[in-house]
């Protein structure tokens, strides 16, 4: 990935086909149709910095939330090449307002959510089995806005020898009293991610500690 990332600046509508390809852009298109910009959920999987990267240089600038790194120099670097396909970095203290502008602007938000959540900062869903602290960030946005969900995975492909920006469609699922509804959609956010992970376990380097907050009373499931 950090050999990939660090051609970025050399990729274009002439060359990005040999690195990746499309694969359900129609469950894109239909949401992008709409008009009120889309949410783009995926997770540390394949080869995630290319899924936004490559998305602009075919013509659709995703933007993405960031966090800011602790070396400036690193983080306007790496930042610079993110966005060189036309996509933003949005700053989680700048999340609302960036947020809104891109939608006006029909454009999609990527979001990264197989992360932990600090204790009072998400809800618990079930992943692999287990209760994880998950964002219900997206889904909060989603219910507010009313923006389409697509699950956008870049997958590696060994017959192909080069990678797959797959899109899903997700259907929203209505309940009727509204966190149930935000709790709902969470999980089945997170299922439907659990299902590629099963897929391709091996695309799934992902070197954290997703489980380490815990229910109340639960004890951790980390030695260390």
């Amino acid at each position: 990935m950090l050999a990939d990332f660090a051609h970025f600046p050399h990729l274009n509508r002439e060359n990005i086909e040999r690195l990746i390809i499309y694969d359900g852009f129609e469950n894109y298109d239909e949401a992008r149709k709409l008009g009120r910009g889309i949410i783009f959920l995926t997770a540390h999987f394949g080869n995630w910095e290319l899924g936004s990267f490559a998305h602009g240089v075919y013509g659709y600038p995703c933007n993405f939330v960031v966090r800011e790194m602790d070396n400036p120099l690193i983080d306007e670097l790496i930042n610079r090449y993110r966005s060189a396909s036309g996509g933003q970095a949005i700053e989680k203290r700048e999340f609302a307002r960036q947020v809104l502008r891109a939608f006006e602007r029909n454009e999609a938000l990527g979001i990264l959510m197989d992360q932990n959540m600090l204790a009072g900062e998400g809800t618990f869903v079930d992943f692999f089995g287990l209760p994880a602290s998950t964002t219900t960030g997206p889904a909060r946005v989603a219910r507010r806005t009313g923006v389409p969900v697509i699950l956008g995975l870049v997958i590696w492909d060994p017959k192909l020898k080069k990678y797959r920006l797959r899109f899903d469609r997700i259907d929203w699922i209505k309940r009727d009293d509204p966190e149930e509804e935000i709790v709902v959609n969470t999980a089945n956010f997170t299922r439907r991610m659990e299902d590629y992970i099963r897929r391709y376990p091996d695309q799934w380097l992902w070197v954290h500690r997703r489980w380490k907050t815990r229910p109340p009373g639960e004890p951790p499931l980390y030695p260390f």
